[in-house]
């Protein structure tokens, strides 16, 4: 009896173990917040652990959209996968989070929820023209009707009964499915995938690690933004500060986040940050050392300039980020120019220093009254020398020839404290 019951216990052990084997994992993602380059790391690590133990990538998605560079990214992931993927719109799948849920060969939607309103910012022909074939492209892929995708990019396209031109195209789900958009409408993820004939599954909910939220964070428009500014801010406030202190350690280390958020993420390589760094060492050297401005400084900003553009991977949105700086900056600069005008720094930029009469400096005496003038000489003039005229003493210098003591001398050319004298004879 015993042996019964123990081969019975294998028996149901390997059967429990066979089962778990053939029920599928799910790897649940949540798509949710702004779209930035973490969770694009984010996406690519389930995908990964999906692939690795051959599941399905389910990706819950509620988001008002982000950077397209990141959304763009995440779309190639999701086409390049190697097992099944699954989009679930549950609340709305805007902007840049329309293109990640056009992406997925299986396409849900919950009641109520909606997908489009992707036209970019800012509103340009070159940058709409490319979004529009990205989702175009995108679109066909797995057969959906790419017209209706262009029209969620480009105000330009109508569509009949659906949108006039001048307005952009945002599908709530129960239009989604009627035009094709979507394959199926769901009010769960386990309905969902019971209506795919996924019977037997165990679902694993996916989180962003502490690295990849942290990443998630610095990566993030606002922040990347603040970031930025306060690292400019702590070197400005330190340049008004004595020694090395406090602002210019919390601006290094925003500017520290800053480049570091990016190069985790893979957003920006090392050469973002040489650039960066090239580019300060080229500033502080035209300020502290090169007398002046110029190739030194120049090379310097222009260094920094495409640093921070490499880091940002976009000339427009580095830009935008770089002109919020820089105005914080100004601000910030007008609000403390008395402070920098006492400052070590300033002070070796700009000649400060004044011969006034408070400081014991006085202007040298008027001579041109000496002119024609006789006197003297005190001593011999070779050609300088020491005469006397109405009883006062002068320094004095000769035509160039050589003046014995007690000659007679008359003054002929005065240049500011500069006295010419001649020989003359007695009269």
């Amino acid at each position: 009896m015993k042996g019964k019951s123990f081969a019975v216990a294998i028996v149901l052990v390997l059967a429990l173990s066979i089962g778990a084997l053939a029920s599928p994992l799910v790897y649940s993602l949540p798509i949710s917040g702004e779209i930035e380059p973490g969770l694009a790391a984010f996406v690519a690590r389930g995908i990964q652990l999906a692939e690795r133990n051959d599941g399905i990538v389910l990706l819950t998605i509620n988001t008002f959209g982000g950077r397209v560079d990141a959304a763009t990214e995440i779309k190639d992931l999701i086409l390049a996968a190697k097992v099944p993927v699954i989009a679930y719109v549950s609340e709305r799948a805007w902007s840049a989070g329309a293109l990640i849920a056009l992406a997925a060969p299986e396409l849900a939607m919950a009641p109520g929820s909606s997908m489009g309103a992707a036209e970019p910012r800012p509103m340009e022909e070159k940058t709409v023209s490319a979004l529009r074939a990205e989702f175009e492209s995108t679109a066909q892929r797995w057969g959906r009707n790419r017209q209706l995708a262009a029209a969620m990019v480009d105000a330009d396209v109508a569509i009949e009964d659906l949108v006039e031109k001048g307005k952009i195209l945002t599908l709530a789900a129960e239009d989604a499915l009627e035009w094709g958009m979507a394959n199926r409408m769901a009010t769960s993820t386990r309905e969902l995938l019971t209506d795919l004939g996924y019977e037997e599954y165990q679902i694993l909910e996916l989180a962003p690690h502490w690295a990849e939220q942290i990443a998630r964070f610095l990566t993030n428009s606002t922040v990347s933004s603040l970031l930025l500014s306060l690292g400019f801010l702590g070197l400005i406030f330190e340049i008004t500060s004595p020694g090395w202190g406090v602002p210019g350690t919390a601006g290094m280390l925003a500017l520290i986040l800053f480049f570091g958020g990016r190069y985790v993420t893979g957003l920006a390589g090392l050469e973002a940050i040489l650039f960066f760094v090239l580019g300060l060492v080229l500033v502080i050297l035209e300020v502290a050392v090169i007398p002046g401005f110029g190739l030194a400084g120049i090379l310097g900003i222009g260094s920094v300039i495409a640093s921070i553009i490499l880091a940002f991977g976009d000339v427009q949105t580095a830009l935008f980020s770089l002109s919020i700086a820089i105005t914080v900056s100004v601000l910030a600069v007008i609000l403390l120019w008395s402070r920098i005008r006492e400052s070590r720094l300033w002070k070796r930029l700009v000649l400060s220093h004044e011969e006034s009469p408070q400081a014991g400096y006085r202007a040298p005496a008027d001579l041109s009254y000496l002119l024609g003038k006789r006197g003297v000489t005190l001593s011999a003039l070779r050609p300088a020398g020491t005469v006397q005229i109405d009883g006062k003493r002068y320094d004095v210098v000769s035509e160039g020839g050589f003046i014995q003591a007690n000659s007679s001398i008359e003054v002929v050319v005065t240049e500011g404290t500069r006295v010419v004298v001649r020989e003359v004879g007695e009269k």
